[in-house]
């Protein structure tokens, strides 16, 4: 490497031509830039005191195989932002100056031989600067003043305009911004491609202008260190199909996410979104497989992630499936996905078990939403939900992977979604849409489409109830309308809900677009009711909640098949311990114990009961609380450190670094069915700790 300070106009001038390669991403300053750019060179025109004006590196290999001509071809490495941003700088400058009937230090014609042009060569070699893409041909396009191509590059041309406008408006003396030019100072260094590592030096010199996303850092390292014709045909075949898929990168955290998904299915992991592209190098570099392997796997895998973020699978069975995780925002679950999808696209999976699988996901994520189950473990749920996958019996193993979940894992089963999905305030649920949507249209061959349809509260929102409302909700009405107004039984949809208001029950259900006249399956049931109460509430609701269970299906399987699926108990320890192991819980004891693990288990569905040894353990994501009975009260550890425990009546004791049964540093005991209320107080805060960790 031969590093060397030099005055920029003077390193463009001579018989040289700057190539952008292929890989390397679009111009991509903004206007931002382009001021910064302008007023420091601004700056340095009109101060005598600045000598020179520094505005960064350019990298080039220069030896090897790129030297294809006698004119001779850099291939830059880094510095093609500044490059060419300079370079429609002096476009403009030369513009102006051709325009203007004034006479200049610098005439126009030399700022296009010196700084622009080779001015005794052809074809390309006549150009100093060849960008890639439709980049290439809207810059030549400006050099030569010709029309810009149709596909032109809305950047380059914004950006040159820029520069128009300053030269214009700013009513700069050209002479003086030509010298602001002229103090630009740049750093060029040269690469020996036998000796150098390109990508090593470009990654440490890539500190300034706009940094690279994860998708160039990978981009650059994967095709930088092939040869020109082979980083062609990969860019052409692979990389840029792939670009194009997700908007030519425009939203480059998109691609990002495909990388650390990509990179969770190969690896197990699940990378930090800001190491993508280091856990990319070192996965390839643990590859045998050539570069175009792994590149040619990474786009198919792209196509994959194309299909589950956008729904643009061609089969319209599998992409209307895809449309419904979709709206569920569920990200998390694309590691999973996309080995699957992968499986099916080698024919591993067939349709319908892949639509099966699609659809148990849906389910899943689904029913833990009505029932309020933490997501916060879901990606890990998702990144190595694959490991538990026989791929011989493959749906078989996915259903039985979904169904031997427990705790903050769960799936939950029809008796806890039934329960939950009659109670939940349905009306604020984020995806009230969609579960209306999906009921409405349950083995419906003619779709409604519910977007035209809004919400309505049969039994209305209005807290000053009609007369006639209050007689058919019953002397608690107030009660009625606060329990039942936002469930499931009490939604419909409907077009006519201005008209339907704060009516009565029967004109709702009689008038013209009335319940009675409704086309949907959702008010069908609607017809026949004399009145609108609590009671008719809670039958539609356990109606449609039955209903809810065939649309959101549970992976029922039978035990003797759940059995071959168990993990075998880990360690030595495989005694199963019950309550008759405590010798203690009897008579009062019991009584107290019976009482407090009664409230301790009603903090959540999630919550696990385990008899150990010495200790009965109280489970959500971990132990959360173990007790330990002994004769005269239950000592109570709480799994948490001393000084996290609110304890307004000091009933707590530091047992950190004692040797105790149980799991933390908290210690309480309960001696009387009295002190439970202070110990569920305290008992709660572990609860709440550990439900919310992944």
């Amino acid at each position: 490497m031969k590093a060397s300070e030099t005055n920029l106009l003077k390193f463009l001038q001579g018989t040289k031509q700057f190539i952008i390669p292929i890989y390397q991403r679009k111009y991509s300053w903004t206007l931002e830039q382009c001021k910064q750019l302008w007023n420091d060179i601004v700056r340095a025109a009109n101060d005598e005191d600045i000598k020179g004006h520094f505005v960064g590196s350019i990298v080039y290999i220069e030896k090897g195989i790129y030297q294809i001509s006698a004119v001779p071809q850099l291939l830059v490495i880094d510095g093609q932002q500044r490059m060419t941003t300079l370079t429609l700088l002096m476009i403009a400058l030369r513009n102006a100056i051709k325009e203007s009937d004034q006479k200049f230090e610098i005439t126009s014609k030399k700022i296009t031989n010196y700084y622009l042009v080779n001015n005794e060569e052809e074809d390309e070699l006549y150009y100093k600067l060849l960008l890639t893409q439709t980049d290439k041909e809207t810059l030549l396009s400006l050099i030569d003043n010709n029309e810009l191509p149709d596909e032109y590059s809305q950047r380059i041309v914004e950006n040159f305009h820029f520069f128009l406008e300053q030269i214009k408006n700013s009513g700069i003396d050209l002479n003086l911004l030509y010298r602001g030019i002229s103090k630009l100072i740049v750093v060029d260094i040269s690469l020996d491609r036998d000796h150098d590592n390109p990508q090593l030096i470009f990654e440490s010199l890539n500190s300034t202008g706009l940094d690279l996303s994860q998708a160039d850092l990978i981009r650059n390292y994967v095709l930088m260190k092939l040869e020109p014709k082979e980083q062609e045909a990969l860019y052409k075949n692979y990389w840029n199909p792939m670009e194009k898929s997700f908007g030519n990168l425009s939203e480059s955290s998109l691609f990002d996410r495909f990388m650390r998904d990509y990179l969770t299915v190969k690896t197990g992991r699940i990378p930090k979104i800001r190491n993508v592209y280091s856990d990319f190098k070192e996965y390839f570099e643990r590859q045998n497989s050539g570069v175009e392997d792994v590149l040619k796997e990474v786009y198919q895998f792209s196509k994959y992630f194309v299909n589950l973020a956008f729904q643009t699978e061609k089969d319209k069975e599998i992409n209307d499936t895809l449309k419904d995780i979709n709206v569920l925002k569920v990200d998390v679950s694309y590691p999973f996905l996309l080995e699957v999808y992968d499986d099916y696209n080698k024919k591993r999976v067939s349709k319908e078990e892949f639509i099966s699988i699609l659809k148990f996901v849906e389910s899943y994520v689904f029913r833990r939403a009505i029932c309020g189950v933490p997501t916060n473990s879901l990606n890990k749920t998702f990144a190595t939900l694959s490991k538990e996958i026989d791929k011989d019996n493959y749906l078989e193993s996915v259903q039985a992977a979904f169904a031997l979940k427990d705790s903050y894992k769960r799936f939950p089963n029809d008796g806890e979604f039934m329960k939950e999905l009659k109670i939940k305030d349905v009306y604020n649920f984020r995806n009230r849409n969609y579960l209306l949507r999906k009921l409405e249209n349950y083995k419906r061959k003619e779709i409604v489409d519910i977007e035209s349809y809004t919400i309505e509260h049969i039994m209305p929102q209005n807290k000053n109830l009609s007369a006639e409302w209050r007689k058919d909700l019953g002397d608690n009405w107030e009660e009625v309308q606060k329990t039942y107004l936002h469930t499931l039984g009490n939604l419909t949809l409907t077009r006519y809900n201005s008209e339907l208001s704060d009516k009565p029950f029967k004109e709702k259900r009689d008038m013209d677009g009335g319940f009675a006249d409704s086309p949907l399956r959702l008010n069908k049931g609607l017809r026949k009711l004399e009145t609108w109460n609590a009671n008719e509430i809670e039958n539609r609701a356990e109606e449609l909640s039955e209903r809810a269970i065939l649309v959101w299906e549970y992976p029922e399987l039978p035990e003797d098949t759940l059995l071959k699926y168990k993990k075998k108990p880990e360690g030595n320890d495989n005694a199963a311990y019950t309550i008759v192991d405590f010798p203690e819980l009897t008579g009062t004891m019991l009584d107290l114990f019976e009482q407090l693990r009664k409230r301790i288990c009603n903090f959540d569905s999630s919550v696990r009961e385990e008899f150990k040894k010495l200790y009965i353990a109280y489970k959500t994501t971990t132990n959360f609380v173990d007790i330990v009975p002994q004769k005269s009260r239950l000592r109570l550890s709480l799994n948490m450190a001393f000084n996290e425990i609110h304890d307004p009546k000091g009933i707590c004791k530091d047992v950190t670094n004692l040797g105790r049964w149980g799991n933390g540093d908290v210690e309480i005991g309960v001696t009387s069915i009295s002190e439970i209320d202070d110990a569920m107080y305290l008992i709660k805060q572990s609860f709440e700790k550990h439900r919310e960790e992944e």
